[in-house]
């Protein structure tokens, strides 16, 4: 481990001169992060089998250009890595982007795909959605929208957790108040989670072959666990005709994190 940290510290000190672009970006990677209207893209990728194979310097070379592509596009999206490796046998990591033109995502994932690290990188899926103001929420009980505004419990959420889903034609076909009292249904079961599960929801109709992309993060797998099977209780949960397939759970990590977890 000290060899590869040594090895690293070369990467790290080339890369400083980013720092400054990084955080010119800041403010606008909370208004991606937050506001409705972005397009959210989850990319998977495995490393292919000849990874191992190659010599430390030469994984240290190749991340070192992956570490480059990532922060020249920062300044346009917001890009945040997890690690799957471990935890999935889906992928090894895990890129989760936001933009305001899904075309800078693009651009990103074929930069990326064209650096040096990207002969390295077997592409396992990609999911995009768009985030948009809640369609239900609205309408509901004054106290229900007032428990939904409730603030997390502090501190880290080391796990993450992406379901892709995809409801039936027959939900599509009821009416807006039939699927709006079934929503509140669906929202007061997930309540008792909502201090210890955070949830983002993307829309992929026509985007995707899915129609929401779900996004957790908790420090609690217990509670999330017991989310997902109040969830399948609700008369909602009937109308859904895909529920994960696959399902990634993988922990955030830091860039520098991965690159020294790939490396070694």
């Amino acid at each position: 481990m000290t060899a590869i940290r040594v090895g690293i510290i070369g990467w790290l000190g080339m890369s400083a001169l980013l720092w400054t672009s990084v955080c010119l970006a800041a403010a606008d990677r909370e208004k991606l992060l937050n506001e409705p209207g972005v397009y959210g893209t989850f990319a998977a990728f495995s490393l292919e089998e000849h990874w191992n194979k190659e010599g430390q310097s030469a994984r240290i070379a190749y991340l070192t250009a992956m570490k480059g592509v990532v922060e020249q596009h920062r300044q346009q999206i917001a890009i945040d890595l997890y690690l799957l490796r471990g935890l999935s046998d889906h992928a090894d990591v895990l890129f989760r982007i936001h933009a305001m033109e899904l075309r800078d995502t693009q651009k990103f994932i074929v930069d990326l795909q064209n650096s040096l690290m990207g002969k390295h990188l077997k592409a396992e899926g990609v999911m995009h959605g768009l985030t948009k103001k809640a369609n239900y929420v609205p309408g509901f009980p004054d106290e229900m929208k007032a428990d939904l505004k409730a603030v997390s419990e502090p501190g880290p959420k080391p796990y993450a957790i992406v379901i892709p889903i995809r409801k039936s034609a027959e939900w599509w076909a009821l009416d807006q108040d039939t699927r709006a009292a079934m929503m509140k249904e669906h929202t007061g079961a997930a309540l008792p989670y909502h201090k210890t599960v955070k949830r983002k929801l993307y829309h992929s109709t026509g985007l995707d072959d899915l129609d929401f992309i779900t996004y957790f993060e908790t420090s609690k797998l217990e509670d999330f666990h017991s989310l997902i099977l109040s969830l399948e209780k609700v008369k909602e949960f009937q109308y859904t005709r895909r529920f994960g397939h696959p399902t990634l759970l993988g922990t955030p990590r830091s860039l520098d994190e991965i690159i020294e977890i790939l490396a070694q």
